[in-house]
Order: C-alpha cells, then sequence, then structure tokens
C-alpha cells in the first residue's frame, strides 16, 4: 500500500466515524511559545479549553488530519533509520466527543483490521506520587478487552505528554508498537488522554515547576507518523527504504554513505516545505534552520533534482509547494550560490583548525557561514572529530551575551535604546513621535488584514523617528487600490480615537483571547497585550502582543501615510509610512 492509499485510508477511516478532516496548517504556527509546528495537535490547542469553539469551526467535537511537521531536537539524530526533521503526523482529536475506550479501540481498529498489522505490546501510565495522577489502569482493561496482553507500566518521561510550548493541555498517554520487516519493535502511534492543564512546559512539569488542573472536558490527542506506519505496512526495514523516500535516495550518487544518503534525502525534503511556507535562509530563529539543512546538504551533493523531485512527488498532496516551485527553486538556488563562495575562503579555515576547538569552529560560523553540522561533516567527520554540539553552543551562548551587551546604551544618551525589539530611539525628544509611529504600526497591520485578509502574517518591522517599516507575508503585490483602501482604513481608525489600553496575563490566555503574536522572538510566560477599542460598542480594531510603547488614543497618532509598497524577499511584501 503507497503512501497516497495509506493517507486516504486514514483520513476515510475518521472521517466515517463522524471527525470532520481538517487540512495542515502552516509550519509556521500561530503559537508565538513554538518556533515551527512539531505537531498535529498544534492546531487545535485552543479547542481543549474551549470545546464549543468546534463546533463553530468544524460542525464537530471530533478531528482528524495529517499534519505537516517539523522537530529541530531530530536534526543531530538524522542519518539513522528512523529520525527525521520534517514529517507528516497522522492524527485524530476530541475536544469532549470521545475519550479513552473509543480512542483505544478506534486505533486498534485501524492497525489491526485496515493496515493488518499485528500489535507487539502497548504502554500505559504507571502513575507518579506527587502530581495526583494514578495508574492508568483504565487503559489497561480496554487493551486487554481487545485481547492484548503485553501491556508495558511506564513512567512520567515516556509516557506522560506535557504542552507544546509554554503551557497548555496535557496527561498520560497509551503508545502501540508494531514490527518492521527486520522483526524490530517500533512505536507507531501515541495517543495522549488530555486530561489537565499545565501551567508551564514539559520540562517543567517533569522538575516539578508546574502544577496541573482538571481540564472542564476531557479530550484526545493522536499522533502516527506517516513514515513509520509506511515501514510497517510496506514491510521495509527503515522509513528511507519506503516509497516516500526511495525516490529521493535514488538521486543521491551511489557511492555516498547510508548515512550521508540520508541526510542529503531529509535535508532536502524538509528545506522544500519550509519554503514553500514561505521560510527563507538566515541566521536567526527557523530561518537558521533553514540555513542549517540546506548548507549541510549542499557541501556534500547539489540538491536540486532533490528539490524539484520532492514538488513533483508531494505536489498532489500539498499544493501549494507547486504554486511556489518557482520561489523554492531560485531561493535555493540563491542561497547554494552565497554559501558556495564563502565556502571556498571558509574550507581554507577549517584545514588549519584543531580537531576540538569550539572557538575555531564558532568563528567559521560566524566569519563564513558555516552551521556546525558542515564543520561537523566535512572530510567524513575527521577533520572535527572531537567537537561536540555542547561545545559549539557554548561559544554561540558567550557570543549572544557580548552581542546584548555591546548594543545597550542609557535612554537619553548617545547610541542606541530599544524600547521594544521594533523600535529605535537615539534621544529623549524622539520618544513621542516614535510612539505615535508604533501605534500606527499596529493599526497598520490591522488594515491590511481587513483589506487583504488575515493571510497576512507580520515578517517583522522597523521603527525609527523618521518613519515605520512594516514586512508581511502575503503572494502577490498589492495594488494601489488596495493600497489606498488600507492608508484610509488607518485614518478612520485615527479620526474614531479609540482608546488603547493593555493588559498583562499568562501567554496561553494572551493566545486564547485571541491577541495576535507573529514575533520571530519566543513571549515569555507573562506578556503585554496591547488592545485597540472603542469602550462604548466593545468593537477592538487590533489586539497584539506587544512590550509597548504605544499612545493613549489613536488621534494622538496624527495623519497616517503610506509612502512606498514593494517586496522584500520572496512572499514578503514591505510598506513604509509615515505620520504627520
Amino acid at each position: 500500500m503507497d503512501s497516497a492509499a495509506l493517507r486516504k485510508k486514514f483520513l476515510d477511516f475518521f472521517a466515517a466515524r463522524g471527525h470532520a478532516a481538517v487540512p495542515s496548517s502552516s509550519l509556521i504556527p500561530d503559537d508565538p511559545s513554538v518556533l515551527l509546528t512539531t505537531a498535529g495537535m498544534q492546531q487545535f490547542k485552543k479547542y481543549y479549553t474551549n470545546p464549543e469553539m468546534a463546533d463553530r469551526d468544524f460542525g464537530s467535537r471530533n478531528t482528524v488530519s495529517i499534519q505537516k511537521s517539523f522537530r529541530t531536537s531530530d536534526i543531530d539524530e538524522v542519518g539513522d533509520g528512523r529520525h527525521l526533521t520534517f514529517f507528516e503526523m497522522m492524527g485524530n482529536f476530541s475536544f469532549g466527543g470521545y475519550f479513552k475506550k473509543e480512542a483505544i479501540t478506534y486505533a486498534f481498529d485501524f492497525l489491526t483490521k485496515e493496515m493488518g498489522l499485528a500489535i507487539s505490546y502497548v504502554t500505559i501510565f504507571q502513575g507518579k506520587e506527587g502530581i495526583s495522577v494514578p495508574k492508568d489502569e483504565e487503559s489497561a482493561r480496554i487493551w486487554r478487552s481487545l485481547g492484548i496482553t503485553d501491556i508495558r507500566e511506564e513512567g512520567m518521561d515516556d509516557v506522560f505528554w506535557g504542552p507544546t510550548g509554554a503551557s497548555g493541555p496535557c496527561g498520560p498517554t497509551t503508545e502501540i508498537y508494531c514490527k518492521n520487516s527486520a522483526g524490530e519493535d517500533i512505536e507507531v502511534w501515541n495517543i495522549v488522554f488530555n486530561e489537565f492543564f499545565c501551567s508551564g512546559s514539559r520540562e517543567e512539569l517533569l522538575a516539578g515547576n508546574a502544577t496541573l488542573e482538571p481540564l472542564a472536558t476531557k479530550g484526545i490527542d493522536t499522533g502516527m507518523g506517516l513514515e513509520r506506519l509506511a515501514m510497517c505496512v510496506q514491510g521495509k526495514n527503515d522509513i528511507f527504504e519506503t516509497d516516500l523516500y526511495a525516490p529521493l535516495m535514488d538521486l543521491v550518487p551511489s557511492d555516498f554513505t547510508d548515512t550521508q544518503k540520508r541526510v542529503i534525502a531529509d535535508h532536502a525534503r524538509a528545506a522544500v516545505f519550509l519554503l514553500a511556507d514561505g521560510v527563507r535562509p538566515s541566521n536567526k530563529d527557523r530561518e537558521y534552520v533553514l540555513r542549517r539543512l540546506l548548507r549541510r546538504a549542499i557541501v556534500m551533493h547539489d540538491v536540486r533534482p532533490l528539490i524539484e523531485r520532492t514538488i513533483e512527488q508531494y505536489g498532489p498532496t500539498y499544493p501549494e509547494l507547486v504554486r511556489e516551485k518557482d520561489s523554492i527553486v531560485s531561493a535555493y538556488s540563491d542561497e547554494r550560490e552565497k554559501f558556495m563562495k564563502t565556502l571556498r575562503h571558509g574550507l581554507k579555515e577549517m584545514e588549519r583548525m584543531p580537531s576540538g576547538d569550539a572557538k575555531a569552529a564558532f568563528h567559521l560560523y560566524e566569519s563564513f557561514g558555516l552551521p556546525y553540522e558542515v564543520i561537523k561533516d566535512y572530510d567524513g567527520g575527521k577533520r572535527a572529530i572531537h567537537l561536540t554540539r555542547e561545545q559549539f553552543d557554548e561559544e554561540f551562548k558567550k557570543h549572544q551575551e557580548v552581542s546584548r551587551a555591546g548594543s545597550s546604551a542609557k535612554f537619553g544618551g548617545h547610541g542606541l535604546y530599544m524600547k521594544t525589539g521594533e523600535v529605535t530611539i537615539r534621544d529623549e525628544s524622539e520618544v513621542e513621535k516614535v510612539t505615535r509611529l508604533h501605534t500606527a504600526t499596529h493599526l497598520l497591520h490591522a488594515g491590511l488584514r481587513a483589506v487583504l485578509g488575515p493571510e497576512v502574517r507580520q515578517d517583522g518591522s522597523d521603527i525609527t523617528v523618521e518613519r515605520t517599516r512594516f514586512d508581511f507575508r502575503f503572494p502577490r503585490k498589492v495594488t494601489p487600490e488596495e493600497i489606498k483602501k488600507v492608508e484610509d482604513w488607518v485614518n478612520d481608525a485615527i479620526r474614531h480615537d479609540y482608546q488603547v489600553k493593555w493588559e498583562e496575563m499568562p501567554c496561553e490566555e494572551g493566545i486564547q483571547k485571541g491577541a495576535l503574536g507573529f514575533f520571530r522572538e519566543k513571549y515569555p510566560p507573562r506578556v503585554k497585550i496591547y488592545t485597540m477599542h472603542d469602550p462604548a460598542s466593545g468593537e477592538i480594531v487590533s489586539c497584539e502582543f506587544c512590550g509597548g510603547p504605544h499612545v493613549q488614543h489613536t488621534a494622538e497618532v496624527g495623519k497616517f501615510k503610506i509612502v512606498k509598497e514593494e517586496a522584500s524577499s520572496a512572499g514578503v511584501r514591505r510598506i513604509r509610512a509615515v505620520v504627520e
């Protein structure tokens, strides 16, 4: 059964059981607490605490999806037969519609009856003192009723799933293991029973620094990697032998090692999906993740044929790949050309680098843009045999601390004072003008979404005393007529003299409130939310995560004027505007 048939079987199975099929969301999450979409449940996170919203959005409290997912934690592990960066997460979800019995039975029926697989064993949560969650006897009883007798108890580290990001729904899990063709037991499916709301991250919970509160409505969150399912169903030894990867592996020269082939195939496929969602290589956040992938692959092989084959192979399932093909190939070619120029100089330096010198390795990154993986992989790993990721990251951390110290300056003095990550102020006399421009930037964001639609996503801003510059993701040029409508919308909001207020609250509460936050930095546990609203009617025109500064009423902004609209990069537009 090929991967296309597996996808269809899965979606059809749950659709026939009352689940609304929901398309994959972007790899760029709305949740500001995470860098990339790491699991299928991320787009459904809010429905576990507000299940009535599922009735409104899906017409059902049960959903099914196959979500594009990306986990940066596995980058260093890619090369064996199991780890990936990009993968497709198959999942069924319930926000109060059903719980353990139905979720376990659905998984059992799908694997054994639809896929024809035998379940080797399952795991359940053994319980843990101190967090008031007992052993999951109920799941064990359900599994035994289905004929599964090999039920293994595991602890908090393995089968209690914490929230993605800073806080959220969580609970015990049950894992399902099946065999691949080599007879190895592979974890295929994980079923999470969301019974609690965790006040912190999974790591904080494990450390005893987060609290659990029972959810008013219990929910189900499951995840099954398509690649692992395909390995078991197609009778393969590893995921790279499946039809999802074999066409890419065939494009890598035969004299490469298996590890090299897997790294190249994984990174090329992952890069295509990041590029299709608008990520472009740079040295920050998810953009740096993309650069790491591309440069690690490029140093071994020109992966353009794999880029084009991925688009061809996945295009029928993910049409955005076909739609963005030219920009994807162009972005790859630009990055390769840029990297090859620096690589020639960097390799000369690398030849002189002691094998375990982390400072020298970081110098190669800082000066020539050579990521850790490139330095580590070069010359078959011989050149940096004693270099470790921990050593490299420690040098990176030292560099960040020095950079932060060097960029700080006192308010009202000479140099730069960073009021927020967006606003640059050089002198106290500039505060009033920049404050008006900052509020105008929020109104511009709201106006763009009002005129062009919610697909507008902020990609950055830079505000000086002279102007505001606002970057946003949008697939086409904005017409002069649309620019005029946006400008008029902002000026109308200014004339309306909306009140500007701020509240401090937990980050998760801000997300549930509907505050927009597309910034690249991660937000702290408590955040400020700025809202522009009419106290009389309750109308809200803007609600965003922000650190300020802002005016108290929009009329203080003055007259707003857009002076230029242009392309910033592929899929990103840039507007420059002033206030008078």
